[in-house]
């Protein structure tokens, strides 16, 4: 039986430079987080100086490995063979793409078949949890405490997600709206809903808006997120009756620290789907099944959605959810943001 708890220990752990270990169909592997470590934990990790490099193919195929093919998948795992000048600097410079222009990388690097590719795909989907680069110095071998595939699938199942609390909250643009939250037990944050007017007998208008701290709060001009914010609610508000999910997954699912490097990337010349497969994630590593699970709660299985993104139709089709309109919502460009704006359009899909 898979146990969610046990995930949330080994983020805690990992966070704290702890090492885990993780066991698959396949076998089993010993990880050491290469953000959160250092050069004593690593010696006393693997004190004969053995254990590869765990990293991600997107970010893999940036140190252009003597024998790695480009790999289809950004987030699937390759494993680095550890060489005697592979120490701690050197993995840290492995591991995180910002630090390419100041730290020439040495090589060529040598690609090893990865053991226990499930465990090894697990722990690189870890790291994403935790919000950390997925990048480890791992090694197989059994151990007394190891999680899962199957507890990470745990950790992260919308079906889940509960409503811990709700109160009228009148907000600026709408003020008759009601604000629910959402939270599993093992979950460190909790998502919520703005329910905007009041029940007609019709299918709600409905805004699934993704956490983000820099554009919501801060007024960000690199992306768009703060202003559809605002103009969802005012479009729901005039609407008569709608829902905004707030959705806790920054940064497209890898977290603000995360963000943040693929904003500094960003500023190196790459674009926002580049400056995410560099680091070593999905292009899109959202869990769209939690809205799903979030409106369901809410008694709305029948939606007018509010997007320019058709996989978010697709998303919720799929959780049950029929989408009966898709509402464009269109903003116009800064003079910061135009090329994401370009980027989301010509790589991902959305229609502008």
């Amino acid at each position: 039986m898979s146990d969610p708890r046990a995930v949330a220990r080994a983020v805690d752990a990992l966070r704290r430079g702890w090492p885990i270990a993780i066991s698959g169909g396949d076998g089993t592997l010993q990880l050491l987080a290469i953000e959160t470590a250092d050069a004593e934990r690593l010696s006393a990790f693997d004190p004969e100086g053995r254990a590869p490099v765990l990293l991600s193919a997107g970010r893999a195929a940036t140190l252009k490995l003597a024998n790695q093919r480009d790999a289809a998948a950004p987030d699937g795992p390759v494993l680095v063979e550890r060489v005697p000048w592979l120490d701690f600097d050197t993995a840290t410079a492995l591991s995180d793409p910002q630090m390419d222009l100041a730290t020439p990388l040495k090589g060529p690097f040598r690609a090893l078949p990865v053991e226990a590719p499930e465990a090894a795909a697990a722990a690189l989907r870890l790291a994403r949890i935790a919000g950390l680069l997925p990048a480890y110095f791992a090694f197989a071998g059994d151990a007394a405490e190891a999680i899962t595939p199957a507890d990470i699938d745990a950790h992260e199942d919308a079906g889940r997600l509960r409503i811990v609390g709700r109160a009228r909250l009148p907000v600026e643009g709408a003020e008759e709206a009601e604000i629910v939250a959402f939270r599993t037990d093992e979950m460190p944050g909790e998502h919520v809903a703005l329910l905007i007017g009041r029940p007609d007998g019709g299918p709600p208008l409905v805004r699934l808006h993704s956490e983000c701290l820099t554009g919501d709060v801060l007024g960000s001009l690199k992306c768009d997120c703060g202003p559809q914010l605002r103009a969802a609610i005012a479009a729901i508000e005039a609407s008569g009756w709608g829902i905004l999910l707030y959705l806790r997954q920054e940064g497209r699912g890898i977290g603000l620290i995360n963000k943040l490097r693929a904003y500094a990337l960003q500023d190196q010349g790459y674009d926002t789907v580049d400056a995410n497969t560099r680091l070593g994630f999905a292009v899109d590593s959202r869990n769209f099944a939690i809205a799903g699970r979030m409106l369901d709660l809410l008694g709305q299985t029948r939606v007018r959605l509010l997007t320019n993104n058709p996989e978010k139709v697709a998303a919720l089709a799929a959780s049950g959810i029929a989408v009966i309109e898709r509402v464009p919502h269109r903003l116009p460009p800064n003079p910061h943001n135009e090329a994401y704006l370009a980027t989301k359009r010509d790589r991902t899909g959305h229609d502008f």
